[in-house]
């Protein structure tokens, strides 16, 4: 099925529903005829409405109208909601329809891809990419170019439909897609991301100084940053995702201790080794996504 003959909707037309819709119907040339949403908030359908990025916006009680229609279908919900939302309208689905999402964390969305109707294709995945605040007034600030792209594909898979969301994703404007496992994504996940913002969030956690911006260079903005979170969906990742994410934690704890020992022993050449090993380690990361 060609692009143009499409239908596609997104369940979630929050901060990265908003994005997707904004996404196809700009660089993937998909029209608005082809777009449809569904959505607990009126609001954010109304308003994606009147943007023209979709064509209708259905209730959450009329979510099976949609899919019935939909070849393909975009899940911008958290990981616990899209679980339930799958066990309650897994029936509606159109047969043949290719299902992707967006949640932060694999696993559990994996398992429950693989027990779907065999004539529905889920390929589980990760945009990374998001904007400060959230909801749908917040997605025109979401850019996706450049950024990366986690798949974790299923054995059940069909070829064409993972090379086909492989050139969308592309279209989108992302510049890097990673496959791998679910596993390996929520282990190397709660590093990356996960164990970044507790760290923001601990960061502002523990000074109650609001003026403090005042002494502030830039680093300290830059890495707070990120603390003007989402607190229900990050909690739930945090949770949700404890094992791998208390790990890195520890893992993390491990190094900050180190330093502090040779802060509190004023070992001053021990600290200067310590950070050149650091720095030569970070440019061999190399390039991070923007």
């Amino acid at each position: 099925m060609r692009n143009e003959e499409r239908t596609i909707g997104v369940v979630g037309m929050g901060l990265m529903g908003g994005a997707i819709a904004r996404a196809l119907r700009g660089p993937c040339g998909i029209t608005q005829d082809q777009m449809l949403a569904c959505d607990v908030d009126a609001e954010a359908l109304a308003a994606a409405e009147g943007e023209q990025l979709i064509a209708k916006g259905y209730a959450a009680e009329a979510a099976g109208e949609m899919l019935a229609l939909c070849d393909l279908v975009f899940l911008c919900i958290n990981p616990q909601s899209l679980i339930a939302f799958l066990d309650t309208w897994e029936h509606s689905f159109k047969a043949g329809a290719l299902l992707t999402d967006i949640a932060g964390i694999k696993a559990p969305i994996a398992a429950r891809a693989e027990k779907l109707r065999p004539d529905i294709d889920f390929i589980p995945g990760h945009p990374m990419a998001g904007a400060e605040g959230g909801g749908f007034a917040a997605a025109a600030r979401c850019s996706f170019q450049g950024k990366n792209y986690i798949l974790t594909p299923l054995a059940r898979n069909k070829p064409e439909n993972l090379d086909f969301l492989k050139d969308l994703i592309r279209r989108m404007g992302f510049g890097r897609i990673t496959e791998t496992s679910a596993a390996d994504h929520d282990r190397k996940i709660a590093f990356t991301s996960q164990l970044c913002h507790v760290l923001a969030a601990a960061l502002i956690d523990c000074e109650a100084d609001t003026s403090i911006t005042r002494f502030g260079g830039g680093s300290f903005e830059g890495f707070t940053r990120i603390a003007m979170l989402n607190a229900p969906m990050w909690a739930e990742l945090f949770t949700t995702n404890r094992e791998a994410l208390l790990e890195r934690v520890t893992q993390f704890e491990d190094s900050l201790a180190a330093f502090k020992t040779l802060i509190q022993e004023s070992n001053t050449a021990a600290l200067q080794q310590k950070l050149t090993a650091v720095r030569e380690r970070r440019e061999q990361l190399g390039h991070f996504s923007p």
